[in-house]
């Protein structure tokens, strides 16, 4: 592909990142079956990777202008296009290399409406690639997520911990109820199929996974079991292995929110600023944000 094509005039938005494999990482995490569209919106504020599926399930990959060593935006409202998240994903990959923080540039729209990637740190070599981008046919789902009452139902625990309880609650075409309760304060995952199963986590006596818990009332809802897994079933080994925590919030009518942190930080021999919760400063970090609606016939406790 010639340089001319990267050079497209008056381009909506020019960008750098100095870590591929984390905004891969990101891309994945909402990768939860082979052939996905995505919608991916701009802004002055940065860009936001829209994924659903059926009105019943929402992801968003948030990535804030400060991730990137340069964002120079110039459109003129907030430009929204489709792409495969796989094609995409899988493109980014190519630039990345193990161990090694390559710089890459995007840059909206090419002269057919593309979004164009080159690599920029490499002195032997230059890569190109060209990704298609078409015309959204998928109206984002209006999820409308708003707090269930004035206490918020929400808790922190380990990925780690999320994804195994999810995993070992698996039965073909189940659901998973979460309870949250007060008294004694603790959430139970319980799945229903041949038999049941359930898991626990007690707050006070399971601080090293259950991280934070705040609830006024007992609350109960049901999720379709493939959905509630689509949330934690691509988690990057990053997430794992720095033993971060996800936060989940129930909202209004039962809407569930999942939230994960990803590192963008750029690969080097120095750690990287944390806090005392082991998340790195917000500036390096993208936001997933998963919406699960509950089954119709959720039992709630009041």
């Amino acid at each position: 592909m010639s340089s001319s094509a990267i050079d497209a005039e008056s381009p909506d938005l020019v960008c750098q990142l100095d870590n591929v494999q984390g905004l891969v990482d990101a891309l994945s995490a909402v990768r939860w079956k082979r052939h996905q569209d995505a919608v991916i919106e701009l802004s002055e504020h940065g860009i936001i990777l829209i994924v659903e599926e059926t009105g019943c399930l929402q992801a968003k990959v948030y990535l804030q202008r400060e991730l990137f060593v340069r964002y120079e935006y110039s459109a003129q409202g907030r430009p929204r296009f489709g792409v495969s998240l796989g094609l995409f994903a899988d493109c980014l990959n190519t630039f990345s290399a193990p161990g090694h923080s390559s710089l890459i540039e995007i840059r909206y729209p090419g002269p057919d409406m593309q979004l164009l990637v080159k690599s920029v740190d490499s002195p032997d070599a230059c890569i190109y690639a060209e990704v298609r981008t078409r015309i959204p046919d998928m109206i984002s789902w209006d999820y409308n997520f708003e707090p269930a009452g004035s206490t918020p139902l929400t808790f922190t625990v380990k990925s780690a911990a999320l994804k195994e309880a999810i995993d070992d609650l698996e039965w073909p075409g189940s659901s998973i109820q979460i309870k949250l309760q007060p008294v004694p304060p603790s959430v139970s995952f319980k799945g229903e199929g041949h038999g049941d199963l359930q898991i626990d986590f007690m707050y006070y006596v399971n601080t090293d996974l259950l991280i934070a818990f705040h609830c006024d009332r007992e609350v109960s809802y049901r999720y379709k079991y493939k959905f509630l897994r689509a949330t934690t079933s691509n988690l990057p080994g990053s997430v794992i292995k720095d033993n971060r925590g996800s936060k989940l919030i129930i909202g209004r009518g039962g809407m569930l929110k999942v939230q994960h942190l990803v590192s963008v930080a750029r690969t080097s021999n120095q750690h990287p600023h944390t806090d005392s919760a082991g998340y790195q400063q917000p500036s390096r970090i993208a936001y997933i944000e998963f919406f699960v609606k509950p089954e119709e016939d959720e039992d709630t406790i009041n």
